[in-house]
């Protein structure tokens, strides 16, 4: 029986071989646009996943108040916190400390080789993590000062084909560690992505006699803790400030810029935590799950196509229903049949979009930004997806077509009773609502997203990185001679033609300044009132290279002799500190750490990061030695050349250190990246959902056009003209285009607003955001229906009559 079921549908497929095409296609295309997008989201979803404890282990938090307002969250906190919660608390079993330190050259005979990701860790990071360790004992491999665990990428960079443990590298020319252990490369998926371990022993041994560990106002410490099952996270989180309060002492109670802490799930980091500090950029849980509800409406679209034209073509099947029924076919056996006509369309459309996802994976994984490779089809990642696809597609979509062909009573069928119900007709004309209604609203929502990116790349942003090469730090400098050494080499780069300024900072426009200070106050002020402000170091040259605009007071000179004892505030700085006119700031002193500093300057406000971050507070703090990046602001049209001397004169006063340079427009730019993506991926499978429901359209007008036929022939007759006929087919379609832009439209506009909200800098929505996708749509659909109709409408009358 089943045998002959699929021969059938083989049959019915071959004979209508337009109407199965489209089929095929369209669910072709959503399976294989779901697969891809499910394949991202998987991915994304699986962070941190792969530790076996993972549901224990959890990142303390902080949170910094001004006032009792929430002012900034960082991921990594005081070093106290740790060993402090340890101690306190029995839910706490264990807990493991990450200091994350700059690029280090590390030597090993002849050999020299750069590594970038180095933290410091303290000696529980194997215990509570579940990172595979290739050889050593995870319980004494980072119990020593001055040891190193290697991953195994960088071990076989440094060392070859060499067993490295219990030898020594030296780091940064200077300092030997001891390799005591080698582990694998930390996976993909993973929010920490080391190269080199240190131990966390080595750190505690540079910085005496300060004692770390008792330190609750020096921050900067990755304190991850793994609890005791059966502990409730919520109830411990309850006993933090108290704790805090007892062991901080009056240097904690004294500001009211006070430090909270909390506990996150360590699987929630990636897609829910954007904080300072954070060891990697993370991902975006919103934007993971929009893609997830994109997906969702492409297959159904493609499903909806499937269902709208099986129950389209119900009458021209109804003589097949009633000659089965007369010979008796049961109904149950006509479902059947029905159902195995769906299975074998999702079929072939699956092993269609298998092809179609491995031509498009490699441009998806260009991008997305991601790295899925075909070693997917190979887990259940892949396979319960996509089985769930084939399945949930073959039964819904093909269910209710089968219901209603089956339903055809044969005596009414045989007479030629039997015509396009009213409920049916509505159930398609809902079903190509539902469609648009989907493709308009992606539309409404790709629009906004390419609209708020130009909104912020043309935005001012109140400081000047045209032109500017930023050189990244030297990695191997002496400190004793670093200052002349800046100072020559800035020197002979200013006398080139091609270098019209340069500067060296802490930080450059377009990264946030992970410098931050508490309790900074005017001088005489009460402790209590300090604020916390965000610190760019920078030498005398800054402002000046990056037109900084002053709107009061002067800039960093030489000609002071207290200027390295001086700052500048940005507008909302000096507003913090109390200042309505920042003219009133000039001259003022305040208490920074227990220094006194003078305030000889007030910039406006200027984008330090991206627009979609609120203006800070900043302090730009004159440091003449700083150690910093160096921004080489360069002439017009000179680039090339004077990117060659500038290299040039780096090897001549930083030897051994790298050259990495990038144009600071690019590396400013590089923060929209992940909304670009998001936008092109968004954009990519908005064009999807549109073809795939247009091809259902297609297939919807061919056959409502064909049922038409005698009405057309019947109205030429009675003089109606190509235009009028034309336009009575349009009109049909133009309807509906306009009931789903009716659903639509609020719809996006509540999501557009929801997704912009996120922006602390947003472009307005415009009428036009809606008006262009209506019409595209409503062209789209009426150039879809167009060769039918016109084709329908040029038919000889005679002809048309004469088709029953």
């Amino acid at each position: 029986m089943i045998k002959n079921y699929f021969k059938i549908a083989w049959r019915n497929m071959i004979r209508n071989k337009a109407f199965s095409a489209i089929n095929i296609v369209g669910l072709a295309l959503g399976i294989a646009a779901c697969i891809l997008i499910l394949q991202y989201v998987a991915f994304e979803l699986s962070y941190d996943n792969f530790h076996k404890n993972g549901s224990q282990i959890y990142r303390v938090k902080q949170d910094r108040y001004n006032d009792g307002k929430l002012s900034t969250q960082w991921a990594a906190g005081a070093y106290a916190v740790g060993n402090s919660f340890k101690d306190a608390y029995p839910e706490v079993e264990d807990y493991v400390k990450l200091l994350r330190k700059g690029i280090s050259i590390v030597d090993y005979g002849e050999k020299s080789v750069k590594v970038e990701k180095i933290y410091m860790a303290s000696p529980s990071f194997f215990s509570i993590f579940s990172f595979p360790l290739v050889s050593g004992n995870p319980k004494t491999l980072l119990t020593e000062p001055n040891t190193v665990v290697l991953s195994s990428s960088v071990a076989k960079r440094i060392f070859g084909d060499e067993n490295p443990v219990g030898k020594t590298v030296l780091r940064n020319k200077r300092k030997p560690f001891k390799v005591t252990g080698i582990f694998e490369d930390m996976p993909k998926n993973s929010h920490i992505k080391a190269d080199i371990l240190v131990s966390y022993a080595t750190f505690l041994n540079d910085v005496k006699p300060d004692n770390p560990e008792t330190a609750w106002q020096w921050d900067g410490c990755l304190t991850y803790i793994k609890l005791r099952p059966g502990t409730d996270p919520a109830k411990l989180e309850a006993k933090f400030p108290a704790l805090v309060d007892k062991l901080a002492g009056e240097e904690h109670k004294k500001y009211k810029s006070a430090a909270v802490y909390l506990l996150q799930p360590l699987r929630d980091i990636h897609l829910y935590s954007h904080l300072m500090m954070e060891p990697e950029p993370n991902g975006d849980g919103k934007t993971v799950y929009l893609l997830l509800g994109i997906a969702f409406f492409i297959v159904v679209i493609a499903w909806v196509n499937y269902i709208n034209l099986a129950t389209a073509r119900a009458i021209n099947r109804a003589k097949e229903v009633g000659v089965r029924k007369a010979v008796g076919s049961l109904r149950s056996q006509l479902i059947g049949q029905f159902m195995t006509e769906s299975v074998l369309l999702n079929g072939l459309a699956v092993v269609l979009a298998l092809v179609l996802v491995a031509l498009s994976l490699p441009k998806f994984n260009e991008i997305s930004g991601q790295e899925l490779s075909f070693k997917l089809l190979g887990s259940k990642l892949f396979w319960l997806p996509l089985a769930g696809l084939f399945l949930i597609g073959a039964f819904f979509s093909g269910l209710y077509p089968a219901f209603v062909l089956s339903g055809f009573k044969p005596v009414a069928v045989l007479k030629g009773k039997v015509s396009a119900s009213s409920r049916g007709i509505l159930l398609r004309k809902s079903l190509v609502v539902f469609q648009f209604a989907a493709s308009l609203f992606l539309l409404v929502g790709t629009l906004t997203v390419f609209q708020q990116i130009r909104f912020m790349r043309q935005q001012s942003l109140g400081i000047n990185i045209d032109q500017t090469l930023v050189i990244n730090p030297p990695i191997i400098a002496d400190d004793s001679t670093f200052m002349r050494q800046m100072a020559a080499f800035k020197e002979e780069l200013l006398r080139q033609s091609g270098v019209k300024a340069i500067t060296a900072s802490t930080v450059v426009p377009g990264q946030p300044s992970d410098w931050n200070a508490g309790g900074i106050r005017l001088k005489g002020a009460d402790e209590s009132v300090g604020k916390q402000y965000r610190i760019i170091g920078v030498d005398y040259d800054f402002l000046q290279t990056y037109d900084l605009k002053l709107i009061a007071g002067r800039n960093f000179s030489k000609d002071f002799g207290n200027d390295p004892k001086a700052v500048v505030f940005n507008k909302m700085a000096v507003q913090q500190l109390g200042f309505s006119d920042p003219q009133q700031a000039i001259g003022k002193e305040i208490n920074f750490w227990g220094e006194i500093f003078t305030i000889v300057g007030v910039t406006d406000n200027f984008h330090q990061q991206s627009l979609k971050d609120a203006y800070e507070p900043l302090i730009i703090r004159l440091i003449p030695d700083i150690r910093g990046y160096f921004s080489v602001k360069l002439s017009t049209g000179s680039a090339g050349s004077a990117i060659a001397s500038v290299q040039s004169e780096w090897n001549k006063f930083f030897p051994g250190n790298p050259f990495e340079y990038t144009f600071l427009d690019d590396r400013f730019n590089d923060q929209y990246k992940a909304d670009q993506r998001f936008g092109q991926v968004f954009g990519i499978f908005t064009g999807l959902a549109i073809l795939v429901a247009c091809l259902g359209l297609f297939g919807l007008a061919s056959f409502t056009t064909a049922q038409r036929t005698k009405e057309i022939g019947i109205r030429k007759v009675l003089g109606s003209s190509v235009y009028a006929i034309v336009e009575m087919l349009y009109r049909e379609f133009a309807i509906l285009v306009f009931i789903s832009f009716l659903i639509a439209a609020p719809i996006a506009w509540f999501a557009a607003s929801q997704w912009l909200d996120g922006y602390a800098f947003r472009t307005g929505i415009q009428w036009w955001l809606f008006a262009a996708p209506f019409v595209l749509v409503l062209f789209i659909a009426l150039l879809t229906v167009s060769f039918q109709s016109i084709k329908a409408a040029l038919m000889n009358p005679v002809k048309s009559l004469k088709s029953e």
